[in-house]
């Protein structure tokens, strides 16, 4: 059961934080009491739950995102997941019907990703598309409406637009989180785009992924007034920027610079600095 707890790599969860904050910081007003019980639910259960799931039908032996080694996959996954499945729907029921609806249909499509028999994560561009819209674009609004149940503010144009920025930071960082299971994807007949595009034209594509995000912002900030979120914003992100371009500068003279180490700090210090700047606007 430990092995299959481990497979579920609850800790990897922190990477998928920034976009539960920055829902947050773009409402007017938050109930804390609901703004935790989400955070737990996403966190603790939802996300999870995917990774668990994955795990099952990848059975990786290498590294993957949270795990340098991870345990061989044992009949216990799947029940575990099944149960966390449960209690995610269950939670998000608890905390508004509707919202159960999205968590369900957000479980669902992760399924998809890995399921055999469909196996999103064989079609580099659509598995791409899935991924960074539904734990962007969806679950940002999700997020917002458990939190805030207010549609007229959730659906005006540019709240949907910061929404389709959290979908372009996904762009830029999940290529990235691909970039050193290239061998392993492609003896399991998977096509992620990382391995799609190459090396080094996955950090060409990730930078301007990053680039287009940080513009959209920018300009939507400076648009509805909130200059000082801009400049919260920028300041947070030079060090993702730094360690991104060194990173980068290792692997054109070294790609296999483009390895799990690098990899998970590159994730664990743009979620980091991106959850630091949401907080901050949020406070």
């Amino acid at each position: 059961m430990l092995d299959a707890l481990k497979l579920m790599r609850i800790p990897f969860s922190i990477f998928l934080m920034p976009v539960y904050w920055f829902a947050l910081s773009q409402i007017p007003s938050i109930e804390p009491l609901r703004a935790i019980h989400v955070f737990i639910l996403l966190h603790i259960f939802v996300y999870p739950a995917s990774n668990g799931y994955n795990s099952y039908f990848d059975k990786d032996e290498k590294s993957i995102g949270g795990l340098k080694n991870p345990p061989p996959v044992n009949p216990s996954l799947y029940p575990l997941v099944l149960l966390f499945d449960f209690i995610s729907v269950a939670y998000a029921f608890w905390i508004s019907p509707l919202f159960a609806v999205f968590i369900f249909g957000y479980l669902i499509v992760s399924k998809a990703y890995s399921y055999d028999k469909i196996r999103l994560k064989k079609y580099p561009v659509l598995s791409t598309l899935v991924v960074t819209i539904f734990q962007g674009f969806y679950l940002f609004l999700s997020i917002q409406f458990a939190v805030y149940l207010e549609w007229e503010f959730i659906l005006e144009f540019n709240n949907l637009a910061l929404a389709a920025c959290s979908s372009l930071f996904l762009l830029g960082s999940y290529p990235l989180t691909q970039v050193y299971q290239h061998q392993e994807d492609r003896e399991r007949g998977d096509r992620t785009l990382s391995l799609l595009l190459g090396i080094k034209e996955t950090f060409y594509f990730s930078a301007i992924a990053f680039l287009l995000g940080s513009l959209t912002i920018a300009y939507l900030f400076i648009e509805q007034g909130s200059v000082n979120d801009l400049y919260i914003f920028l300041g947070f992100g030079l060090p993702i920027l730094a360690y991104f371009s060194y990173w980068f500068s290792l692997v054109i003279k070294n790609p296999n610079r483009a390895n799990f180490k690098y990899s998970m700090r590159m994730n664990m210090i743009s979620s980091l600095c991106l959850s630091g700047a949401f907080l901050v606007m949020l406070v």
